[in-house]
């Protein structure tokens, strides 16, 4: 069957999700095409995928960075144009040439851009979580009113729109759809003494038993803040309120997430964990092609575990749903002190039982505004960054 090439920008193309877009891109030339790839200060990275994938543009964070890519380029005979700045992720992301944005800048950084890929009405494949839990209501809305395409990249949420009735569009209320049943790992301090945690270190935090990922989603995912973010997340992609959202904890990884059923069906969606699952899914919607997966080998696993979360061991999943119902700029707000705090933990300064402290006081501390313009939360973003950076302070001292 003959497909007209689809061109795709990939924002965070050196990260694991970025690796991964390109490597199923890679298997399907006469499919995918790229147009364009970021990234934030990772030259040698990002000149070996311009040397490999030949994208028209290269987008790096500083102009010196850029710069020296661009001589590099020029040298090797690659003809791809290296641009710097905020200003040329949201054009590389929103250019008429592309059809697909990967959208997998990790943090805060990554909203601007995925907004003006949504308001250029492409189709987003959505890894960056942060988009919609700084703004939810803004992001959909721009997406509906700009003909965009969502569908979502992290695994939880993929499997919940696969398992979600064919065409879904509109509030889990009032429907057939009566939970939606996020799985987690619980990460690798899911068994540990409590009393213990004040001693975790980032190699511990960052060794995931399951997923191989980046060094701030594994702290995340030990914290299970990252599950948190993914309950506001789906809140806005499946218009479900929180209290339809149920985490369930599920340690081997193989069900990706579950929809429940007014009949008492739950449907689950199964795999392996590897993130090019739904990268192809995504890329290739309501088609499907060949991912590079090994296939799923139940004798193999033999058994599927499934536990409550214990929200003393978790306190970040509880804050998550806290600033859900809060509604307004706390979501942003939990989101940024929740960088700030595990920056430090990484940089080895606060304590991994500190980091939902620091978030805690920071939501305390701060009063929310309305969610309603892009200025806005960036303000609450700013703010709460200085806010949660005091904390940390006094929690050094």
């Amino acid at each position: 069957m003959a497909h007209d090439k689809k061109f795709i920008t990939v924002l965070g193309a050196t990260g694991s999700i970025g690796v991964s877009t390109l490597d199923v891109a890679s298997r399907h030339p006469e499919r995918y095409g790229v147009f364009a790839l970021t990234a934030h200060r990772q030259v040698d990275k990002l000149f070996e995928q311009c040397m490999t994938h030949r994208p028209a543009y290269a987008v790096l964070d500083r102009t010196e960075d850029a710069q020296r890519l661009q001589s590099r380029l020029d040298s090797a005979g690659c003809c791809t144009e290296v641009l710097a700045g905020p200003g040329s992720l949201a054009a590389v992301a929103s250019a008429p040439e592309v059809d697909m944005v990967m959208a997998a800048i990790v943090g805060a950084a990554g909203l601007v851009p995925a907004l003006a890929a949504a308001r250029s009405g492409k189709r987003i494949l959505l890894a960056n979580k942060e988009a919609l839990v700084m703004s939810g209501a803004l992001f959909m809305q721009e997406v509906a009113s700009n003909g965009a395409t969502l569908l979502p990249i992290d695994s939880e949420h993929n499997a919940i729109f696969q398992a979600l009735p064919a065409g879904f569009r509109q509030k889990i209320d009032g429907t057939e759809v009566t939970r939606i049943l996020l799985t987690a790992s619980g990460g690798p301090f899911r068994c540990k003494p409590v009393e213990e945690l004040a001693a975790v270190t980032p190699e511990m935090a960052c060794a995931h038993p399951n997923w191989v990922m980046g060094r701030k989603i594994s702290v995340d995912s030990a914290t299970m803040m990252n599950k948190g973010l993914e309950v506001i997340e789906a809140h806005w992609l499946f218009s479900a309120p929180a209290e339809r959202i149920e985490v369930v904890i599920h340690p081997e990884s193989v069900i990706h997430s579950m929809v429940a059923y007014v009949d008492g069906s739950v449907l689950a969606q199964l795999g392996n964990p590897d993130m090019r699952t739904p990268i192809a899914h995504a890329m290739a919607y309501p088609e499907r092609v060949d991912a590079g997966v090994r296939p799923l080998d139940l004798f193999a696993i033999g058994q599927l575990n499934f536990e409550r979360p214990d929200l003393e061991r978790f306190p970040c999943l509880a804050l998550a749903y806290r600033a859900l119902e809060v509604g307004a700029t706390a979501p942003a707000v939990l989101n940024a002190a929740n960088e700030v705090a595990v920056g430090s933990f990484l940089e080895g300064g606060l304590r991994f039982d500190r980091i939902s402290g620091v978030i805690a006081a920071t939501l305390d501390a701060m009063e929310m505004q309305p969610a309603d313009s892009l200025d806005s939360v960036l303000e609450a973003d700013r703010r709460a960054r200085l806010v949660a950076a005091n904390f940390v302070r006094q929690f050094l001292q």
